[in-house]
């Protein structure tokens, strides 16, 4: 799928920011563990963090296109800035522009999209997984408020976001798919964060559990209707499913552009070992799947722009990019030998970050069902 002259302007403008302002501390942030404050900082300086929100709620009005490319381009240089980032828009603020009242827009979407609040999504449990219908965190009423009461865990911002979007299911309902979305605050008596956990990569963005207990929250701060939760959060994996995505396709992007420059210039027997067949042939491959999958991710994100359904082709370019990006990145590392294994290069980093692509918003295994039963609930004799 062919980018127009305008998106590749912005591709190449927001490359150029990344290059230069966020990935010389990559490196560091994997080492130290650390937040990346500042990187999140110099994207709300510039208006990233409410990219797909319109300017007369302070966004920047762009579409999936414009935050995928994004998505790419942070990912290639620095993943922790980028799943960071993908948490606050996909997984919170988008939501609450797309689910919310009035009210709850005024209110929430425009210090979010400023980045003067940053969000997340409090879905996967310690119980409740791959099947987010388990859900155990549950909720009663008491007067003008509800009252939360569980545990959420691998929450991406958990302990550094101010607004959540949380999920829970009313106090002794026996139905499975009947959730309920809330606008939490962190700020809030009965929120408390609980272990903040020390990941295989993506080590600088923030992974917490996080508790709720008699955690009162203002009856105006439910998203949607009662029990629409399930239908909710459904929408916002299918989108959040592209943005992992395009985080795939970024790293492998980098990873072969890595591995091409050392070819050229590795030098053994003799010669440049992109002179060896078995060498060109890994590029090929390489580049190939890595075009694949991008056409994959392009297209669900255009049928999203256009309105319209994309559950099965968000599966389906996530499954995909997922796994050609560990491909591409284990063949890269192959390609530079030893020196793939060494921290000196960003390979070790790329190959431990990429992992997260196969695991969150729908590990492969689900994605396959998901593709299956779109398939066969469509199909017709």
């Amino acid at each position: 799928m062919k980018l127009s002259p305008e998106l590749e302007k912005f591709r190449a403008e927001f490359k150029e920011f990344a290059c230069s302002e966020i990935a010389p501390t990559a490196k560091e942030i994997d080492e130290s563990r650390q937040f990346p404050a500042e990187n999140v900082k110099k994207l709300a300086g510039r208006g990233f963090l409410g990219i797909m929100i319109p300017k007369e709620y302070e966004g920047l009005g762009l579409s999936s296109m414009h935050y995928l490319l994004v998505m790419e381009e942070l990912s290639a240089v620095c993943g922790s800035t980028a799943l960071t980032y993908a948490a606050h828009n996909s997984l919170c603020l988008n939501p609450i522009f797309n689910f919310g009242n009035k009210t709850q827009i005024e209110k929430y979407v425009p210090p979010m999209a400023r980045g003067e609040k940053l969000g997340a999504f409090g879905l996967t449990e310690p119980e409740a997984g791959s099947d987010a219908g388990g859900t155990k965190t549950n909720f009663s009423e008491n007067g003008s408020a509800y009252v939360l009461n569980g545990s959420k865990c691998f929450i991406t911002n958990g302990s550094v976001g101010s607004v959540l979007i949380v999920t829970a299911k009313r106090f002794n309902s026996s139905r499975p798919k009947e959730i309920s979305s809330f606008i939490v605050e962190s700020s809030w008596p009965g929120f408390s964060v609980g272990k903040k956990e020390d990941k295989l990569g993506l080590r600088g963005s923030d992974t917490a559990l996080i508790h709720f207990e008699d955690l009162k929250v203002p009856k105006e701060n439910l998203l949607g209707q009662e029990g629409e939760g399930f239908r909710q959060f459904l929408k916002i994996l299918d989108s959040g499913r592209i943005g992992i995505g395009a985080m795939s396709i970024g790293l492998a992007q980098a990873a072969f552009e890595v591995a091409l420059k050392f070819a050229k210039e590795r030098k053994q027997f003799g010669h440049s070992i992109s002179e060896f067949q078995a060498i060109q042939w890994k590029l090929a491959d390489m580049a190939t799947k890595i075009e694949a999958a991008r056409n994959l991710v392009y297209h669900a994100a255009y049928l999203k722009d256009s309105g319209k359904p994309y559950t099965r082709e968000a599966a389906m370019a996530k499954l995909f990019a997922s796994e050609i990006g560990r491909q591409v990145i284990y063949q890269a590392m192959q390609i530079l030998g030893g020196y793939g294994y060494m921290s000196a290069y960003p390979l070790e980093r790329m190959y431990r970050d990429q992992k997260l692509c196969e695991i969150g918003e729908g590990t492969s295994e689900i994605l396959r069902i998901v593709i299956a039963r779109q398939l066969l609930r469509n199909f017709s004799i």
